[in-house]
């Protein structure tokens, strides 16, 4: 699992004013919660784009006060006007206790449908997963190999080792449709 470093400073006052000031100085209000108590804090906001704007998983080594400690982003607030990150929740982890998080999902291999005139149609981009934080990884790899054209793969055909999968089983994950001109293909055929 990836891992970027992000530092912060222990915030003084906890209120709109100074959450207001903070966002005034490109700072985002923080708070760490998981340990032993919540930790307010402030971020800038530079640091948290190679974090928040990416499609890949990051474990991330916070640095409040000279003290660093393993996180996940569990919640962000954005400005609904102008899409400013206005606030941002971390989590704690802990070795020996499991965390459910969101990873993307990898189409690999080839689709005979899709060679046919099928169109693949990916209705699930990520996938949510419960493990220990030693057991995630990057992504979960799907594989479109012998998927032809009117079948699927759903969440239950999918297992990872050491993760558990807590989307629906019966959740189509991607499938192989017939697409418009191979439905017109087949019309014409049958004339």
């Amino acid at each position: 699992m990836n891992s970027v470093a992000i530092s912060g400073s222990l915030r003084e006052n906890v209120g709109k004013r100074d959450a207001k000031d903070l966002r005034y100085n490109s700072m985002v209000p923080a708070v760490l919660y998981g340990g032993a108590t919540q930790t307010h804090f402030a971020v800038a906001a530079a640091d948290l784009k190679p974090v928040v704007y990416t499609p890949e998983v990051n474990f991330i080594d916070l640095t409040i006060d000279g003290k660093t400690t393993k996180a996940i982003i569990k919640d962000m607030q954005f400005h609904p006007l102008t899409e400013a990150m206005i606030h941002i929740d971390f989590l704690e982890l802990n070795e020996d206790k499991p965390v459910t998080i969101e990873i993307p999902i990898k189409v690999t291999g080839t689709s005979p449908g899709v060679k046919m005139g099928g169109k693949l149609v990916q209705k699930l981009r990520k996938l949510r997963v419960k493990a220990l934080p030693k057991d995630h990884i990057n992504n979960i790899e799907v594989s479109i190999e012998g998927l032809e054209v009117g079948k699927s793969v759903r969440v239950g055909d999918v297992s990872v080792p050491n993760l558990t999968i807590t989307n629906a089983q019966e959740d189509t994950i991607l499938s192989v449709t017939t697409s418009r001109a191979l439905r017109q293909a087949e019309q014409e055929a049958k004339k």
